[in-house]
């Protein structure tokens, strides 16, 4: 079960436009409504409070299962914000990460508690820490801030692949497999038609020689993705020659910095 809740929200305008006023050079903007989402595994309850604060304490020992509670309540979030996407025809879905968030909180309630956002019992949990999951490591290796420089000065261009496989592991990861399945097929064709002899380095070229020796099985996975969902095989394929493709792209960020 999923709760929004939005917070300190200003007044709501009008539905006609207003005309443009003049406006304080120096003038504090309105603050920005901040929005509270409660994910509450209700179909599994806990027998009493006992049992709840035996799972608050082992879901915050350590960064992979606080890792693991936060991306199931985040996963929730994002399959809500892609529903509203679709249903409204919205071309620029909205999507969370942990790390945005003000605050992110473990904790157990009643349901009256937890439907509004609080609990008998809860621990703030640090989610952007340095050095924290696999993939926020993966994100300080490549120095994200350098690389934006370049792309907006124009010293880089961006590559279409990037965009695409950026898509696919978004689907992927939501689990929206017959999207990622289509996504990945169009991706891994623009990488090795643009960076096939992006690099001088065995372990590129021996990556590249698998990326095509996996094309069939990725073809074949989008394919089965138009008629219907993927099979087991299927999805392993795209899950696999994604990761290698991601592996391309970030080994290519790191030896041209």
């Amino acid at each position: 079960m999923l709760v929004v809740q939005t917070l300190a929200a200003p007044p709501r305008p009008g539905r006609r436009r207003r005309k443009p006023r003049d406006a304080e050079a120096v003038a504090t903007p309105p603050e920005v409504p901040l929005v509270r989402a409660t994910s509450i595994r209700a179909f599994e309850p806990f027998d009493g409070p006992a049992e709840a604060a035996a799972w608050l304490a082992d879901a915050t020992t350590a960064e992979e299962p606080i890792d693991a509670v936060v991306a199931t309540g985040i996963a929730l979030l994002n399959d809500a914000l892609h529903a509203h996407a679709l249903a409204i025809a919205d071309p620029y879905p909205a999507a969370v990460a942990p790390e945005r968030a003000v605050a992110v909180r473990l904790g157990y309630g009643s349901g009256e508690q937890t439907a509004e956002g609080t609990f008998s019992e809860a621990r703030e949990v640090d989610v952007g820490a340095v050095g924290g999951s696999l993939r926020r490591r993966r994100q300080e290796e490549v120095r994200p801030q350098e690389r934006v420089a370049a792309l907006l000065r124009g010293r880089e261009r961006p590559e279409a692949c990037e965009t695409l496989l950026l898509r696919a592991r978004a689907d992927l990861d939501a689990g929206r497999r017959r999207e990622a399945a289509l996504q990945l097929r169009t991706g891994v064709e623009a990488l090795l038609f643009e960076l096939r002899e992006a690099l001088d380095d065995p372990d590129h070229a021996r990556d590249i020689k698998a990326l095509e020796e996996r094309r069939p099985a990725v073809e074949a996975a989008a394919e089965r993705a138009l008629r219907g969902d993927l099979a087991a095989e299927a999805e392993r394929s795209v899950r696999e020659a994604l990761e290698l493709a991601e592996r391309v792209l970030r080994r290519r960020r790191l030896l041209r910095e």
